[in-house]
């Protein structure tokens, strides 16, 4: 059976740290399934990744913004994605073809209510593949916390964005 990690905490990195566990695994030959949850726009560590064998990224095709400024047809929208987007990859893993599984924005996403939670907790919580899975997100659920093998929490010291600098191509997205 795999392992749960969890990369939490209100620092910069977490999908980063999930990203540098991938690209360890692939390395190691391993087969690697990203679901990166809650984004659509474009991100730089995408096109490193489209270069490496055996690591395969999904997400929604479009960026929905924040929660807070969705419509509940988009809320709609986007649950359904990301419900599509685990499904395939808890399949994938139940069939044995990923390794490692990674769900980005899991946190968020599962505490906002954009997915399914009662089939999430039954894939996470009572797993039945051999997978290692990942997630990561600001303050993980204490039933993920309390299931989980490995937990990374990143703290935020200091960041530039609290001086008013945007978020930075290549360093930030």
């Amino acid at each position: 059976m795999g392992y749960l990690h969890i990369y939490c905490g209100d620092g910069k990195g977490k999908t980063t740290a999930a990203l540098g566990l991938a690209i360890r695994a692939a390395g190691a030959g391993k087969r690697v399934f990203i679901i990166q949850l809650m984004k659509g726009s474009e991100t730089s560590e995408l096109n490193s990744l489209k270069k490496i064998e055996n690591i395969t990224v999904e997400r929604c095709d479009r960026a929905y913004g924040f929660t807070d400024k969705m419509t509940e047809v988009e809320r709609q929208e986007i649950t359904a994605c990301h419900n599509r987007l685990l499904e395939k990859g808890f399949g994938l893993a139940a069939e044995k073809k990923t390794d490692m599984l990674i769900i980005d924005e899991f946190c968020a996403t599962y505490n906002y209510g954009l997915l399914d939670r009662k089939a999430s907790e039954k894939n996470l919580l009572h797993r039945e593949f051999p997978a290692e899975v990942v997630i990561t997100g600001r303050d993980p659920a204490e039933i993920f916390v309390n299931a989980a093998d490995y937990i990374s929490e990143i703290k935020c010291i200091k960041h530039p964005y609290d001086r008013g600098v945007p978020a930075r191509r290549g360093i930030e997205y």
